[in-house]
């Protein structure tokens, strides 16, 4: 019954999306009784028809799933009609309204294709219309400047650039994996959230209260795994690891670690305007910039909690920081697992209410080096946008495709120890952090 309740509410919000959007498209254009009329049978009909693709898709959802693709296409559309019809009414008109309408649709789509795509395809759209209203001559004419031919043209532009992209981008860079499931059911994820808007490096203290267990700050001798051999599997074996590479995953907090940041000239200004308004503010994933920033210097720490009544074992808290003020750059909880004989690192950022986890897949290196790999030969590795219920501590999971990255530790010829840190968005290479490695001073 509840479930009924809740898809007769879906299918009456989208009904009432839908008048709107059809009084929009067929609502006055010289004003006049006429124009009323074919307003209300266009709200009518708008109701009908996306209340229809409302209630279909929602009778053929599964459960954890979103609704199909055709159905938010329609829904998207007339949600686009209305804007359009404001933006007519202010004197835009069909091919600025669809040109705009497309470049917000491919920016939503935030692949970069995508992004180009969209003000082409709305372009498209928009003259389409224009060229029609000219054929129809006079009247057409002077309606192809209205606000209806303008929420017209929103919609046509809306819809056809998300056919197209449908048609062209088949990979989805986005996908739900579960809805509000417990823990048990996506190992793969670190569900640790933070309970205040900013993460900082006392997280690991505050999880500590959260769970009942003992913290300990900068913990002398520990690594962010306990043991590489919980990694082992067909794909490595942790004998062949050179032994300073394994030191320096079992024994972390032996090093310090020097940070080099190679960014591509495209991605910086989108990075600083990410750093200003989202990662200071969260005190979370706050790469540096340049070299000028990572000469600030880098402290590394592992803190724990141990002890705790429902998390059995040690959980390890890496926390890197600017040696000179303390500000936070990572925050990650440092995990392992063992699924259908193979191991893995799950590496979980702490998010308010959410975390994004990064589960890699090891494979050997020559010469005695490690790879962890989100691109892995599993359906495990990837990464993984969950939202963690406050109430039941249940888990939604969106499982990230468009985003990877590959961490390669290795010794080079100088006996030196390395890393090279590479990230990747649709594809699209976008930094590569070179670490280096040195003992601590007495080690």
């Amino acid at each position: 019954m509840v479930r009924i309740s809740q898809r007769a509410q879906q299918v009456a919000v989208a009904s009432l999306i839908g008048a709107v959007a059809g009084m929009a498209v067929t609502g006055r254009r010289a004003g006049g009784q006429r124009g009323a009329g074919r307003a209300l049978f266009g709200a009518l009909a708008g109701a009908a028809v996306l209340g229809t693709i409302e209630a279909a898709a929602r009778a053929r959802q599964r459960p954890d799933e979103i609704p199909a693709l055709w159905a938010r296409i329609a829904m998207s559309g007339a949600l686009a009609a209305p804007v359009g019809w404001v933006a007519g009414a202010v004197g835009a008109g069909p091919v600025p309204v669809a040109t705009a309408a497309g470049t917000v649709a491919g920016a939503l789509g935030l692949r970069p294709q995508k992004v180009a795509l969209g003000p082409v395809v709305g372009a498209a759209v928009g003259f389409g219309l224009t060229a029609a209203g000219d054929r129809g001559g006079g009247r057409g004419a002077r309606a192809a400047a209205s606000p209806a031919s303008a929420a017209t043209a929103a919609a046509a532009a809306m819809i056809g650039y998300r056919v197209v992209s449908a048609l062209v981008f088949r990979d989805p860079q986005v996908s739900l994996l579960a809805s509000q499931v417990p823990a048990a059911n996506v190992p793969f994820v670190v569900p640790r959230a933070s309970r205040t808007r900013y993460v900082g490096t006392g997280y690991v203290k505050d999880l500590a209260e959260v769970l009942g267990g003992q913290y300990t700050a900068d913990v002398a001798d520990i690594g962010i795994v306990a043991s590489l051999d919980e990694l082992k599997g067909p794909g490595f074996d942790p004998a062949a690891v050179h032994p300073l590479v394994r030191e320096f995953y079992e024994h972390t907090t032996r090093f310090t670690l020097d940070i080099v940041p190679e960014w591509r000239l495209w991605v910086r200004p989108g990075y600083l305007l990410y750093l200003t308004l989202l990662a200071r503010p969260l005190g979370q994933a706050s790469v540096p910039m340049n070299q000028r920033a990572a000469h600030r210097g880098v402290r590394s720490r592992i803190d724990t909690v141990t002890s705790a009544p429902n998390a059995p074992g040690v959980i390890r808290g890496w926390i890197r920081s600017y040696a000179d003020t303390g500000d936070p750059i990572y925050v990650g909880i440092y995990t392992t697992y063992r699924y259908e004989g193979m191991g893995y690192v799950s590496v979980g950022f702490p998010l308010p209410q959410a975390s994004f986890t990064a589960t890699l897949e090891p494979r050997a290196r020559p010469g005695g080096g490690l790879v962890l790999d989100s691109r892995g030969g599993t359906a495990q590795s990837g990464h993984y946008l969950t939202y963690i219920d406050p109430a039941t501590s249940d888990l939604t999971v969106l499982a990230v495709h468009g985003f990877a990255e590959r961490l390669d530790v290795y010794v080079d010829e100088a006996g030196e120890l390395r890393a090279e840190h590479a990230f990747a968005v649709f594809g699209i290479p976008f930094l590569v952090l070179h670490y280096h490695m040195h003992r601590k001073p007495g080690r």
